[in-house]
Order: structure tokens, then C-alpha cells, then sequence
């Protein structure tokens, strides 16, 4: 499937790995509509970061992803959907898990009720690693028994299973892709590792975090931008899910001392309580297996964890990036 000049719509656009979508269309000369979360001071959120050259050329959406005529509206006149609207903050969701569940499965319900109407060519369907819950073997293959263990992975988990039978039942093009650890410039503050550099870069010596012992799968955001326009250019993608992840693992411990090495910092760490999650919600290691992605549409990460992580430092040294952090407080 070609999608240069193909009429696209992204949700979420104005997110971390989607405003990184948005612009790697751009460069296939993809027309891209943003769908955005309407707001009334008329912000988009990280596509207001980019040129006034670059916004010229993307037709912004703004509404809710829990509405289901304005989903539609979205959607008409487009032919692929990258669907990755959803709210993603864990400890978030422990005390407001009913906006989780009308975002991330009602949402996603939408996208799939207006895509059955109009006959949209493709979906991409965002997951996440969440869904697998702790390793139960390593590296995670796509068998991977689905055991969320937070109300937010539940609801993602909810979400694929819905898309998976759309497909199955009315044959919609549908393809989950499950990114792991996604991380990058612009990255939300309540992730790992933009709270690790905004402390380091603010000065502190004593970094105050959550648990250090589980393990994560990093990816760089350019990489899992990729990987989205090769599942969506893919024939053999529909009704697949996918990983995306580099097939490799690191405890967030020796994370810690990667990041403050690569910023010529020596911390230790404060392991605070309201940061670590409760013990059986806690996911302990996240490992995962790429092949699938690697057979089914030839993709595979580029970027190793030392150069995406000096991408994203780089970033983040810019006053004007790290103004939008709040390194002091814990955001959920």
C-alpha cells in the first residue's frame, strides 16, 4: 500500500508520539488532518512547537475523541486513521478510572463505528506493553498472555479487543501495534525519563523517584513513528497486533545512572512512596520481542538507547523545552 499524497487523519496529534507522527507524514507528503482535544484557548498542544511553515500544511480538527459525531466528522474524506487518542498517566487512572474508560474504550468504539461507515482503507490502533502486565517470559512475543494490572492498561486492553473483532466481525482493516517504552523529546512529565533529566538539568543531587528495580523496553519516538507508517503500508498488517519495541531491557536503576552519566552528574536517588505504584500493580519487567514487526513490514529499530537519549537531552537543554516541565512536583 502507497501513502504518499494518501489522505490521513491522526488523533491524538497534538500528543507526544503523535505530533512525531504528524511531521514524519509530512515528510512522505502525506495530507494530514490533526484531530486535537478541543480546549478554548485554541491550543494544540505539541503542534504548536512547530513552524508556521509546517502548520501550513496540516488541516487541524479540533474535539473529543469520547464524541461520536465529531469522530466522525474527523474522519470523513480521509483513508488511513492513525488512532492514538487516549489518556495514559497509570497513577491517573487509579482515582479517575471511569474517564479511562470512556476515552480509551468509548473513544476507540467511536473511530471504529465511524470507520465501518465510511470504509476507511486502514487503521492503526495504538495499544501499549502495559497490557502484558509483568513478563510472565522474555523476550515478550505477541502470545504473550494480556494481564493488565492497572485500570489504565485495562482499558487499552479493552480497546484491542474491540478493534480485533471489528475486524473479525465486519471486517474492518484494523492493525494494533503495541509500542513498549516509547520516550523523546516532548515526552509527558509524568514519564520516567523526562523526570530523570528536568531534575538532573534543574541541579539536584538527590533525584526523587519511584521503584528502581523494574525493566523497561526503550524506543526512541522516531523509531515508533516508523513503525506506525510501516504497519499502515503493510498488506499483511490487518488483524495482527504488533510489537514495537528494541528487544532489549534496563532497570530503571541503571537508567538513572545512564542519564547522569551522559549529563556529567553524579545523584543518588530518593525512592519516594506516592511514587511507586501499589505492589501488584507494578509491572516488573517488559522485554519485548520485535520479529513479527521485523516479518511482517521490515521494521526494526535504528536508534540505540545512548543516541536517542542524547537526542532527547539535547532537547530538553533548551530553556524554552524545559519551561513546560514542573520538574519540583510529581505529575501523575
Amino acid at each position: 500500500m502507497e501513502i504518499k499524497n494518501r489522505k490521513v487523519l491522526v488523533t491524538g496529534a497534538g500528543g507526544f508520539i503523535g505530533s512525531h507522527l504528524v511531521e514524519a507524514l509530512l515528510e512522505l507528503n502525506c495530507k494530514v488532518t490533526a484531530f486535537v482535544h478541543y480546549n478554548s484557548f485554541n491550543r494544540w498542544g505539541w503542534l504548536d512547537g512547530l513552524s508556521d511553515k509546517v502548520l501550513e500544511r496540516i488541516a487541524v480538527f479540533t474535539g473529543d475523541i469520547r464524541d461520536p459525531n465529531g469522530v466522525l466528522e474527523a474522519m470523513k474524506g480521509n483513508e488511513i486513521v492513525f488512532h492514538l487518542a487516549a489518556l495514559i498517566g497509570i497513577p491517573y487512572s487509579y482515582h479517575s478510572p471511569d474517564v479511562y474508560v470512556d476515552t480509551n474504550v468509548k473513544g476507540t468504539l467511536n473511530v471504529l463505528q465511524a470507520a465501518r461507515q465510511l470504509g476507511i482503507s486502514k487503521i492503526i490502533h495504538t495499544s501499549t506493553s502495559e497490557v502484558y502486565g509483568t513478563a510472565q517470559f522474555v523476550p515478550i512475543t505477541e502470545s504473550h498472555p494480556v494481564n493488565p494490572q492497572s485500570p489504565y492498561a485495562a482499558t487499552k486492553a479493552g480497546a484491542d479487543f474491540l478493534a480485533l473483532t471489528f475486524y473479525r466481525s465486519f471486517g474492518i482493516p484494523v492493525t494494533v501495534v503495541r509500542p513498549f517504552n516509547t520516550y523523546g523529546p516532548r515526552q509527558s512529565a509524568r514519564a520516567i525519563i523526562p523526570t530523570i533529566i528536568t531534575q538532573v538539568l534543574a541541579g539536584k543531587k538527590v533525584l526523587d523517584l519511584g521503584s528502581l528495580t523494574p525493566t523497561r523496553d526503550l524506543n526512541f519516538v522516531k523509531d515508533t513513528a516508523q513503525g506506525f507508517i510501516k504497519a499502515a503500508l503493510s498488506d499483511n498488517a490487518p488483524g495482527e497486533v504488533v510489537n514495537l519495541g528494541s528487544n532489549y531491557e534496563i532497570s530503571i536503576g541503571d537508567l538513572v545512572q545512564k542519564i547522569a552519566g551522559l549529563l556529567g552528574s553524579k545523584i543518588t536517588v530518593n525512592s519516594k512512596t506516592e511514587r511507586i505504584r501499589p505492589e501488584k500493580s507494578e509491572v516488573e519487567r517488559l522485554w519485548a520481542d520485535n520479529a513479527k514487526a521485523k516479518e511482517l513490514f521490515d521494521w526494526s529499530p535504528r536508534y540505540l538507547l545512548d543516541q536517542g537519549l542524547e537526542e532527547t537531552i539535547a532537547w530538553f537543554r533548551n530553556p524554552a523545552n524545559m519551561a513546560f516541565y514542573k520538574y519540583n512536583i510529581y505529575n501523575i
